[in-house]
C-alpha cells in the first residue's frame, strides 16, 4: 500500500513538473514569438530544391500546399532564397494571381516562359526571373513582399498591377497583410502611407494568443510546409487545376459600377493608391522598377460598350489608364502598358487570368521591352 500511494506521488509531481515546464515553455514563447526566425529554418533550398512560387493553396491533398502567413518561411521555402551567383543578373516578378500562375502548372507561369527565354545581359550574365506573384489584387500585398524580398538582391524588378489593385478599400483585405501587422505598420510610418497604422483588420496577437497553444495554427502551418517538401520535389504538383472550369464573363448587364461608385465619376490620382506603388519604388532603392500594366480581358459580348469585363466598367479603367500614365511620366517611373496585348480567346476564368498562350504572348511582350532597354540577347 505503501509503496502504491508513493507512486501515485510520483506520478503527481512528475505531472507538477510536466505541467510547470510546459507553462514556462509558454510564457517564453509569447516572450520571444519566434514565428519569424521560426520560419527562416527551411528543408527547402537545403534538402529540396526551392518551389518555383510562393506557397498557397487550399487542399495539400490535391497539391502539395497549403497558404500560411509566415512571410519568412514562404520566402524560405522559394528558390529566390538560395545563395545568389556571382555572375547571375536576378528578376523579381511581383503581382496578383496571373502573375502566380492561377490554372496553369509551375512550368507554364510568366517566370517559366521568361526563363525559357534564356536572356543574356550585354555583359554577358544569365538572366533568372523569379515569380513572386501571390494570388489577391492589392498593392499592399506587393509592397509587402517586396520589403521582404530585397534580401534576395534582385538587380531588377518587374511589378503587374491592374487597376483593381489601386483601390484603398482594398489594400487592408489580403490575410497576408492583416495578419502582418508589425511589417505593414514598419511600412506605412516610414512611407507616410494612406492605409491607417491602427486599422482595426491587422490582426495582433496578445496575451494568451502568442502562446504555443494560441499560435498551434502558425507552427502547425509551418510544419506541414517542411513536411510537403519531399511530395512537391517528387511531383512539382502545387496547384489543383480542374478540367473544367467556368468561363469569364462576355456578357454584362447595364450596370456600369465600380468600387462603390454607382455612376460615372472624376477619378483623380488622390483616389487610388499610388503612394503605395510610389513605396515600393522607393523601398528598391537603386534597383530599377518596371510598372508593367498587365492584360485584361476585352468582351465583344453584350453591353461591352459599357464594360471591358466584370471587373471594369469602361470609364473607370479608361481614367486609370490615364493617371497611371501620368504618375510615371511626372515622377520618372519605368512604364509598361500591355492593357490590351493578348487576344480575349486567350483569358480563363476571369479578366486577368491567362491561358499558357495567352501567357507566352506576355512574356514575349516584357522580354522585348526589356531586351531593348537592356542590351539583353538570347543566349541560344
Amino acid at each position: 500500500m505503501e509503496n502504491q500511494v508513493r507512486s501515485w506521488k510520483e506520478i503527481r509531481r512528475v505531472l507538477l513538473k510536466a505541467a510547470l515546464l510546459f507553462l514556462l515553455l509558454n510564457v517564453l514563447f509569447a516572450w520571444l514569438f519566434p514565428l519569424e526566425p521560426l520560419g527562416r529554418l527551411s528543408v527547402y533550398n537545403l534538402l529540396v530544391s526551392g518551389r518555383t512560387r510562393l506557397p498557397y493553396g487550399e487542399d495539400p491533398a490535391a497539391a502539395y500546399n497549403l497558404s500560411l502567413h509566415n512571410v519568412p518561411a514562404m520566402l524560405a521555402s522559394h528558390q529566390v532564397s538560395a545563395p545568389k551567383e556571382a555572375d547571375q543578373f536576378r528578376v523579381l516578378l511581383l503581382g496578383d494571381s496571373n502573375t502566380w500562375g492561377w490554372l496553369l502548372p509551375a512550368e507554364e507561369t510568366l517566370s517559366a516562359q521568361l526563363n525559357g527565354a534564356g536572356l543574356m545581359t550585354g555583359d554577358g550574365r544569365p538572366v533568372s526571373f523569379y515569380n513572386l506573384g501571390y494570388p489577391i489584387i492589392a498593392l499592399s500585398k506587393d509592397l509587402l513582399l517586396l520589403d521582404a524580398a530585397m534580401a534576395a538582391e534582385p538587380d531588377l524588378i518587374i511589378w503587374l498591377v491592374t487597376l483593381d489593385a489601386f483601390r484603398y478599400d482594398k489594400q487592408m483585405t489580403p490575410p497576408l497583410v492583416q495578419h502582418n501587422a508589425p511589417r505593414m505598420q514598419r511600412l506605412i510610418r516610414e512611407y507616410d502611407l494612406t492605409v491607417e497604422e491602427d486599422d482595426e483588420q491587422f490582426i495582433i496577437p496578445r496575451g494568451l494568443e502568442r502562446t504555443i497553444v494560441g499560435q498551434r495554427r502558425p507552427l502547425a502551418d509551418w510544419l506541414r510546409l517542411q513536411l510537403l517538401a519531399v511530395p512537391w520535389a517528387a511531383t512539382g504538383i502545387d496547384q489543383n487545376i480542374p478540367d473544367d472550369y467556368e468561363l469569364r464573363q462576355s456578357d454584362f448587364d447595364t450596370d456600369i459600377s465600380w468600387a462603390g461608385y454607382e455612376v460615372p465619376v472624376q477619378l483623380g490620382e488622390a483616389d487610388l493608391a499610388f503612394d503605395l506603388l510610389a513605396a515600393g519604388i522607393s523601398r528598391a532603392g537603386d534597383v530599377p522598377v518596371w510598372i508593367v500594366n498587365e492584360p485584361i480581358f476585352i468582351s465583344e459580348g453584350t453591353n461591352s460598350d459599357r464594360r471591358y469585363n466584370a471587373f471594369y466598367p469602361r470609364w473607370a479603367y479608361d481614367q486609370y489608364r490615364e493617371l497611371i500614365a501620368e504618375a510615371a511620366t511626372a515622377r520618372g517611373w519605368q512604364y509598361l502598358d500591355l492593357w490590351d496585348r493578348v487576344p480575349g480567346t486567350e483569358f480563363t476564368d476571369t479578366a486577368v487570368h491567362l491561358t499558357p498562350a495567352g501567357t507566352v504572348q506576355l512574356a514575349a511582350a516584357i522580354e522585348k521591352r526589356l531586351a531593348a532597354e537592356y542590351n539583353w540577347a538570347s543566349r541560344e
